[in-house]
Parts: structure tokens; sequence; C-alpha cells
């Protein structure tokens, strides 16, 4: 009888015995967020594309250094995808031509990609001593600059007839791209310093000045195609 009263009370006893505390679950450090990747590490990306036909084609994806060795150069597109400065810096390697004079805009900077960058981190510098965001002045220059219709030759019954046509939003970019390209080496040739021509030309087409060579050739284009209506 007593080994079953000391088995019950065991029993009781362990019936009775309170669950343990929950062990403490290890507390995890904070992850702290990411710093926002910068342009050269000093310029922000966080700049709106107020042109609704341009957001597609202007990348502004954040980035250090804008150089993607033709990795997207296979794609169909593949240039919508590429950094906006990106673009700059190839369009100011060849630079088009003003009478087909070649030699004079074109030839002394083909294919040296670091003397263009070079051009354009200097042009930012200048453009950041004004107060303002270099990355924001490229994107709304090219808004001004880019047109919205341009004009093309038609054959017909054996006769050429200008008519105008809407521009694609990808030809809009480029065409801005171009012309403010053209505008610095043009300023450039008649006495200024490259990185002081391009931001003089960013900065007119900023202000949408008429003065300014990109906004010049927009006007002109338009012009002709509301003409040919």
């Amino acid at each position: 009888m007593e080994q079953k009263e000391t088995g019950n009370q065991l029993e009781t006893e362990t019936n009775t015995v309170e669950p343990q505390e929950k062990q403490k679950e290890p507390k995890t450090a904070k992850q702290e967020p990411l710093p926002q990747l910068k342009l050269f590490n000093r310029y922000a990306f966080d700049v709106e594309v107020k042109d609704a036909g341009l957001r597609r084609v202007i990348s502004l994806e954040p980035i250090i250094i804008p150089k993607s060795s033709g990795r997207l150069s296979q794609q169909r597109l593949g240039r919508a995808k590429v950094d906006i400065v990106e673009r700059l810096i190839t369009h100011l390697l060849v630079p088009g031509h003003k009478g087909k004079k070649h030699l004079r805009t074109s030839k002394l900077s083909s294919g040296r990609f670091y003397t263009a960058f070079n051009v354009v981190n200097e042009a930012f510098e200048l453009i950041e001593k004004d107060g303002k965001n270099p990355v924001e002045v490229l994107v709304r220059a090219i808004e001004h600059s880019a047109p919205r219709e341009e004009v093309m030759n038609l054959l017909i019954a054996g006769q050429r007839i200008a008519k105008q046509v809407d521009t694609s939003p990808m030809r809009r970019v480029d065409l801005a791209l171009r012309w403010i390209a053209e505008g610095t080496f043009q300023s450039s040739f008649s006495g200024k310093k490259a990185n002081t021509a391009l931001y003089d030309t960013l900065m007119g087409a900023y202000n949408n000045s008429d003065t300014a060579f990109p906004i010049s050739k927009r006007i002109e284009v338009e012009r002709q195609a509301a003409s040919s209506r």
C-alpha cells in the first residue's frame, strides 16, 4: 500500500509540475538597409522622367561607373536598358559632323571612352557647383531637346515627297543625345574646353533656351514637319 501511495504521489507531483518557460529566441541583429548607389559616388538617381513617352527608354538604374562593356548590344532595343549617362558618353565618342567635315569634328575623339568619360565627369562637377543634380539636368535637357515629329521622304510615282511622321520614343532620345554631342563639339572647336562646352550645352537645353544647339535643332525639325503635313 505504501508503494502505491508513493507512486500516486509521484504521478500527481509530475502532473502538477508547471511547464518550463519557453526558451527565449536569440535576438537577431537588425539588418541595415544597403546604401543607395550613386553615380560617381556623388549624384543620386532619384529623378523622375516627366515626359511619359520617354519613361520606358531612359534608364535610371543606380550605378556607380556607367560602363556596361556592350553586354546589352546584342539585345533588341537593348540600349533602352543602358544607363542614360553611358549613352551620353558613347555619343560623345562619335559626335557627328557638320558639312561632312568628319576630320575636324569626329576624328579627335573617336574610340576614346575614358576621354569622353572624363569630359562628362568634369561637366557634371560644374553643374554640381550650381546646386543642381547633374542627372536631373541631363534628363530635363533630353526631354526639352527630343523632337516629337520629323520629316521623311516618300517615293511616290517617281517623285520624292516630304511627309510628316511621328518620332518613336527611342529615336527621340537618340536624336537629343546626338544634338547635345554635336553642339558640344562645335563649341569646343570654337575655343572652349570640352567640359565647359558640354556644361553650356546641357544648361542651355535644361533651361529650354532657343540659342542652345539641341533646342534650335528640335525647333527646326518640328517646323519642317509642321509645314509638310
